[in-house]
Formats: C-alpha cells, structure tokens, sequence
C-alpha cells in the first residue's frame, strides 16, 4: 500500500474510532484529494493518490470527531506528513471571505503619488549609496499603468547613485510578472536572458520569464554593487527575485536565510463546506541551477542578522569602492617586479581585465578579495608564489645554547647507512647562510659526518618545501672538488636589474663527499623553492641522479610588497635562475631521470645503488 493510500484509509479509520460527537461525509476527504490531485504543483510526489481516492470513497463510514477544527488539523498533518510539503494545510474556517483582487481605480495623481511614497521607501546615503525598500512586488499591469510616475518619483533619483542597497526584508507578497521587471534594470538590454520557469498545475502549462529588452528608462547597469537585503520575513516573488539576482551574478545577499514560500498559493473551498485546502498551484525552476527557492528559502552571500544587514551592506559597498585602486595598484606591483617581465607584464594587463569585467564585483570583504586574487593571481602566472601575502613580521632571534641547537639539529635531520655502505640524508627545508654558519660545525659533527664517509648518498628532498638559497652554494660544494671554483647558476633579481653568480665554496666546514662518489636526489610535487634550484643546480650540472616526481614548480623565495594602504600584501617572485631560454625550473617544476611515485623513490634509488655497487665488485 503507498504511502498516500494508507494515509486517506487510515483518516477514515481514525475518525470511526476516536471521535463520537458530530459527523462528516466521508466525501470530504475524497473531495480534498482531488483538489490536491487536480492542483498541487508537483503532481509526481502524488503517486497512489487515486487509489486512494477510490479506498475512501468505497467506505461508507461516517466519521464521528468532535469539531471540524480538530478534523482540519488531522487532515493537515497527514497530507504534509505524506506529501513532504508543509505548505499544504486544510482549514476549517467558517467566515472566510475570499480576497478579491482589486483593480487600481484611477486615482488624481496627488493621491497616487501618497500611496507610492507610502508603499515605497527611498534615500540617498552618504557615499552617494542607494536605498530602495518595496514591500509589496507589483505585477505587469499595475507597474504599466504607474511606471511613468514610478520613474520620476523613484527610479530616476536611484538611477545616479554609486551603489544601490535593495532592501527586501519586509517584502512577503508580489506578482511574479513583476520579476522580470525588476531583474531587467540589473542586466544588459541584449541578449534577453531566461530567468525563470514557472509551471502552472491547473492549466499544465508553463511560462519561461525573460528579461526584457526594452523598458521605461534607463538600466542601473551591470557593473553598479546591488546588495539585497533578506530576512526570514522575506517571502514568494521577493525570494525569486533575490534567487534570480543572486544566481546571475549580479547581486550579493546580506541578511538572513528567506522564508521558502511559493510563487502562487491558492485557497480552495471543499464543496459547499467551510473547509478549504491551501495548496501551491504553481512552482518555480530556475533555469541557472535546475533547483528552486521555495520551501528551501535563498540563502545570504553573508549572513546576518536582519537588523544588521544595512550595516552590513553599507560596509560591503563602501569596501568595494576600495577595490579598483587596490587590484590596479596590484597590477602596477606585477609589472614592474614579476622576476619573467614578459609574464608579469601580461597578468598585469589580464588582471586589470578582470577588473573591469568586473571579476571582483561580488567581493564582500578585505578576506574574500585576499582569497579571491589569490585564486586569479595564481591562474594567471600558471605557478602557486604570486598571491596574497600576510605581512608577519619576522621573530627576533633566539639566542640558543649548543645543547639545544643540537636537539633541535637532530630533529631537522634525518640520517641513516643503509646496506653496501649507502648513505641517507634527509631534511625538510634549507636554512639561511648567516643562520647556518654559525652552527655549521654542530651540523657536520652530529649529521654530515655520519653520511660522508659512505661509498653513495641519497639526498631525500621529498618533503623539503624550500626556504632561503643562500645556503644554496656552500651546500652544492660539498659535491665538487675545492681547487676549482664552478658556476652553479646565475641568479637575476628584477628588482634591482642585477646579476648575481652562485659559485662553489674553497672553503667548507667539514670534509668534501666529492665529485665522484654516486649521488641520488629524491624528489616530488612537494619539493619547492630553493630544494628544487638544488635539483636544477645538480641535475644540470650531471652531479646526480634525480629519482622521484616532477617538482612543485614554484620560485626563488618570494618578496612581500604592500599594495598601497589597503592593508593587503602580494608576494611576487622577483629573482629567477638566468637563462636565455625563459624558466628554468620555475613554474614547470624539474622532471626526474627516473620517474617514479614519490612513496616508491627510496626503494628504487635503492634498487639503482645497490645494482651499481654490485657491478663494481
């Protein structure tokens, strides 16, 4: 038995059993279901209910309950328990009088111009911000035969404003062929655009809303901020607005979650009774997302409070009026300081595209826009280190004693002699020259030494994210004899225009492992920044075998630039590795010689050393 049939069936069985006093043709309930058959705005949820229909009114039973109240309220629950749709509710009213829609009688245009201004709440805020509250949503007849005295009362003192605040918290009745009315004056005239699908269940028809292409004055725009103000007070055709606006871009939404009311609720009287069924004959489908607002309710972009929604969308506004001189002066900070010119000169140019495309038109916050070029700024160069910045300040130094650096050194290293005297050397990010040369003779006693000795190595970089490559050099040395200096690479800083060589070390702390000794580097997508100038240094220079994955592809440490006085940082690469030939490693990452999963990279470098020690004896 479904679900509907054992509902109607069991409301037979109750009223026979539990209510004694008055009494009420069974018919009713037959007469209520098909009223919700005939007109309910989904009828695929209503599966089973002319089975019912027929169980119902096969029985014979009059149904003994105490009021009609009671009834109503029974009946109410067990539809919208059935249907999964609280709006549909039966009522027992006996002085119900049916709202008769009124035609606007013709009104001297002092009285019509008292009823706007009544109906209507408009101001001009400091910043040349807009205020517009309507709490009512007029239909296509009534908006033709005022909008001439609507556009010189309202419109035209919104049209030069910077920003509009649309205030729909208060609004819970409308026509929805005002709805394309309004979307319109937030969207180009060409080409029209399809907005909304409103399906009819009594007629089966359903009607496609469009913007309009011509209307009575001229359009706010599309570049203009438009917030809509929400409350859970906000209901029917003023949440189809704020769903269409919000879903196309245009508008950002403050407050709270709406109502999820319908787009046409009608009451029905059951027969010659007094009672009625409230039912959605009608049901919106939004042809941007597939879905609807109603019984779900719109929910805000940023969710507040409704008594705090104008200030909070004032904040919005006025933060945005920010947001041009920000993401230009972004772009001027690219340009002339990206390390690749031709690259920062070109996001430069897509940037300031974006910006008046208006890409950065729905930011709310100095947060969502830090997030937000973040995103682009990386889209844009194809690498991850030009984005937002926080501008932490560097921690003083710690003055350290030998115990604890040499804690602290045991636990950054990682060191082991695997079998055939093969030697193992990890750590996880390289450190700054002037920090390390003071303890490097600490570092050679309790981990180089441990490895030096050993007849091939394995440096794991894996996980080693970057940091300063001033240590670059004198690390790199390490592997190349001392009587000969090399050039390892050479370094362009576009900020100062200069050329700076990265040489081998004469002098080292420790003993040299040499240029001849097998060297492995185990590499992955996380090997960043300086650990991947390292690789390109050492595969370039054929001193060792890179095993692993292709790396990060990030850059040489970063510098941070404030933009302006907004508070917001950029970190733009300003040095890269020197070659006629575009980047280096930087942005593309470094491909290994063999190339293997980053989890299976030790055994295979394992695998390689252990044949290679083999051959050899």
């Amino acid at each position: 038995m479904s679900k509907v049939v054992f509902f109607i069936v069991s409301l037979v069985f109750l009223g026979n059993v539990f209510f004694t006093q008055a009494t009420f043709s069974s018919s009713l309930m037959v007469d209520m279901a098909k009223i919700v058959i005939d007109n309910y705005c989904t009828p695929e949820k209503l599966l089973g209910m002319k089975e019912a229909i027929g169980a119902a009114s096969s029985n014979t039973e009059i149904l003994n309950i105490p009021d009609a109240e009671s009834l109503a309220r029974v009946l109410s629950a067990g539809v919208q328990g059935t249907v999964s749709d609280t709006r549909l509710e039966v009522t027992y009213e006996p002085n119900y009088v049916p709202a008769v829609p009124q035609a606007m009688p013709p009104l001297p245009p002092e009285q019509l111009v008292a009823v706007l201004q009544s109906s209507i709440k408009l101001d001009i805020l400091e910043s040349n911000i807009g205020y517009l509250r309507i709490d009512h949503i007029l239909g296509e007849e009534v908006a033709d035969k005022i909008g001439p005295l609507l556009l010189e009362l309202v419109w035209n003192k919104i049209l030069p404003t910077s920003a509009l605040i649309f205030d729909l918290r208060y609004t819970s009745s409308g026509d929805v062929s005002g709805l394309p009315y309004i979307v319109s004056y937030f969207t180009q005239a060409e080409p029209p655009i399809h907005i909304d699908s409103v399906y009819d269940r009594p007629s089966d028809t359903t009607t496609k809303l469009m913007t309009l292409s011509t209307l009575l004055g001229e359009r706010y725009g599309t570049t203009k901020p438009l917030i809509i103000l929400t409350s859970k007070n906000t209901k029917g055709i003023a949440e189809d607005v704020a769903y269409c606006l919000k879903n196309l871009k245009r508008a950002t939404l403050v407050g709270e979650k709406t109502a999820g009311g319908s787009v046409k609720i009608d009451k029905i009287k059951v027969g010659d009774t007094d009672f009625y069924v409230t039912v959605p004959t009608a049901k919106s489908i939004n042809p941007m997302t597939g879905s609807t607002w109603e019984v779900v309710g719109v929910s805000p972009d940023v969710e507040v409070n409704a008594e705090d929604a104008l200030a909070a969308a004032i904040k919005i506004v006025q933060f945005r009026a920010q947001v041009p001189a920000i993401i230009e002066g972004a772009a001027v900070l690219i340009a002339n300081n990206y390390a690749f010119e031709d690259i920062g000169a070109a996001v430069a140019a897509k940037l300031n595209g974006l910006l008046a495309s208006g890409a950065f038109n729905l930011v709310v916050s100095k947060t969502d826009l830090e997030t937000k070029l973040s995103a682009v700024l990386e889209f844009l160069s194809g690498g991850k280190s030009l984005k937002t910045s926080s501008n932490t300040p560097a921690l003083p130094p710690v003055n350290y004693s030998p115990e604890m650096y040499i804690d602290l050194i045991k636990v950054s290293f990682q060191t082991n002699i695997f079998e055939n005297n093969i030697g193992y050397l990890r750590f996880d990010m390289f450190g700054d020259f002037e920090e390390v040369k003071p303890i490097a003779q600490i570092i050679v006693e309790h981990v180089w030494n441990k490895v030096v000795n050993t007849d091939a190595m394995i440096v794991d970089l894996r996980n080693n994210i970057g940091g300063p490559t001033t240590a670059i050099s004198g690390f790199c040395s390490y592997f190349f004899d001392g009587d000969k200096q090399i050039v390892l690479d050479k370094l362009y800083d576009r900020t100062t225009g200069a050329t700076t060589e990265l040489l081998t070390l004469s002098e080292l702390t420790g003993t040299r492992y040499g240029p001849q000794k097998s060297l492995i580097i185990l590499t992955s997508r996380a090997t960043a920044g300086a650990a991947e100038e390292f690789v390109y240094i050492m595969k370039k220079l054929g001193r060792a075998m890179i095993v692993g994955e292709t790396t990060s592809g990030s850059s040489h440490p970063a510098k941070t630039f404030p933009i302006g006085e907004s508070g917001i940082f950029l970190s733009i690469p300003t040095v890269h590795s020197d070659t006629a030939a575009g980047p280096a490693w930087e942005g593309a990452g470094i491909a290994p010689h063999i190339p293997v999963a980053a989890s299976g990279a030790l055994d295979a470098a394992l695998g390689i050393l252990n044949k290679q020690v083999a051959g050899q004896k």
